[in-house]
């Protein structure tokens, strides 16, 4: 029978001294509860509890969020996934407490229970499900995953007879000093019967130095109404790593990040320096795009094949089409690139810019909230802004589209096959119609027609265009 996974994200994190919830911080690109909810989604439970409590309303958005994305990325319809049920623990008084809230949802399955911590990002799918699986064989009420870690700080231990069966959980800070040189740990994740479960919640009591209601408590209490409860030692401890501090949060980061560069190298991607290269876990890339030391790849990014991305370069929420080259120290924030595409070097694309086909940004060029077309060109220092660039369009170095009068933006419009000379100042609103050209230093302030040049300040008409 398939399981009700619970994941416990109700509390603040005060080791992270910070006033955002603990399972908000971002791990590679992803809030860390992301992570967990990828995990019991893979599991294949019946349905998903999470408890909320700090931060309730952006933990529940984040949740959705990744569930959202694991059916997109399963190609599956809401119906076919678990149920997934969010309840409100308002005042965080321990994780025994975060059970009892939530004792109706839980007795309306059937079904084992597991317990999962919002702070643990690296458990996988394959260990929950052996978990189930160990639990359902050994006939107990109770399975705690336990590790042994050379230093056991912060951790439960397990206490356990002459004869190794379990008797208790004890936290650290309420063990002695013998009991903390014991290195068998409790790792927060558990496998409960759903019924024994549900009546040992009554019988929990903040006897304890934090005056909370402890979950570790429950195997001693199922012990003691003369339930089996055993342990299930995990040998993969680096994957149940809890998140209690911002060193705990950059040690994982680091080690998400290299298994993110691995999965790319042996998906076809060349990364010429992985140590440096920061891949969010949200980003995609083509097969044989080459990626050079010090990129930085953000967000909802998708690379195309065969792309070359230069150092120092930084592409957040945005895609970027086949055969793309990117030249060093560039930067591309909510944009779109076409296929076959110039940028940079020291290119800033940003505010939905859309750039086409075969185009060229180049030197020192920042388009903002711009569209341009099909092999159009600007190579050298400008700033398209607000714009609509046509085809084979051709920016020359300096030129500058004023789109705010001070009070509202206004757009500028160049049509297919217009020459814009260097330093020109296009004054929006203003219209440069198609195979017109502008003169080097020209302001203009008023639309240019069809194949005319226009040249000065302001600019004015000077003669027709030959085709």
């Amino acid at each position: 029978m398939s399981p009700t996974i619970v994941i416990l994200a109700a509390g603040l994190g005060t080791r992270m001294r910070s006033r955002r919830a603990k399972v908000l911080h971002p791990l590679a690109g992803r809030p860390m509860i992301s992570y967990v909810v990828r995990t019991a989604l893979a599991a294949k439970p019946s349905e998903v509890i999470v408890i909320i409590g700090y931060q309730a309303d952006e933990v529940r958005a984040a949740v959705e969020r990744e569930v959202q994305r694991w059916e997109r990325a399963q190609a599956t319809r809401p119906e076919e996934r678990p149920q997934i049920e969010f309840v409100l623990q308002p005042e965080p008084q321990g994780t025994g407490h975060a059970l009892m809230v939530a004792r109706d949802a839980l007795a309306r399955g059937e079904g084992p229970l597991v317990v999962l911590s919002g702070d643990m990002p690296l458990v996988r799918a394959e260990t929950v499900t052996e978990l189930v699986e160990y639990h359902q064989k050994a006939r107990q009420v109770a399975t705690i995953v336990t590790m042994h870690l050379p230093d056991p700080s912060g951790y439960g231990r397990i206490l356990r007879t002459p004869d190794g069966d379990f008797v208790r959980i004890v936290e650290d800070r309420d063990a002695s000093e013998e009991e903390r040189a014991i290195q068998e740990v409790n790792s927060g994740l558990y496998c409960f019967d759903r019924k024994p479960l549900i009546g040992s919640l009554d019988r929990l009591t903040p006897d304890n130095r934090q005056g909370e209601y402890y979950l570790t408590d429950v195997p001693l209490i199922l012990t003691s109404l003369g339930y089996r409860v055993g342990t299930w030692e995990c040998h993969a401890a680096d994957q149940l790593v809890g998140i209690n501090s911002r060193r705990d949060l950059a040690e994982v980061e680091a080690r998400l990040r290299k298994e993110i560069a691995h999965r790319w190298l042996e998906s076809g991607v060349t990364l010429h320096d992985p140590a440096t290269i920061y891949i969010d876990d949200t980003v995609e890339i083509g097969q044989d795009t080459v990626i050079y030391p010090h990129v930085i790849l953000e967000g909802e990014t998708v690379i195309g094949q065969e792309c070359t991305i230069h150092s120092w370069t930084r592409i957040s929420n945005s895609r970027v089409g086949d055969r793309v080259t990117i030249h060093n120290s560039s930067v591309v924030i909510e944009s779109r690139i076409g296929d076959d595409a110039s940028i940079g070097p020291f290119a800033h694309l940003r505010g939905e810019a859309e750039i086409a086909n075969q185009v060229v940004i180049g030197n020192f060029v920042e388009v903002k909230k711009s569209v341009v077309g099909r092999g159009s060109k600007a190579r050298h220092l400008a700033y398209l802004g607000d714009a609509t660039i046509g085809e084979r369009v051709n920016i020359g170095a300096g030129t500058i589209t004023c789109n705010f009068d001070g009070k509202r933006k206004h757009r500028t419009i160049i049509e297919d096959d217009v020459h814009i000379g260097s330093d020109t100042m296009l004054v929006a609103p203003v219209r440069v119609g198609r195979g017109a050209v502008t003169g080097a230093g020209a302001v203009v302030i008023r639309d240019v027609p069809e194949k005319t040049l226009v040249v000065g300040v302001p600019a004015v008409e000077k003669k027709k265009v030959e085709p």
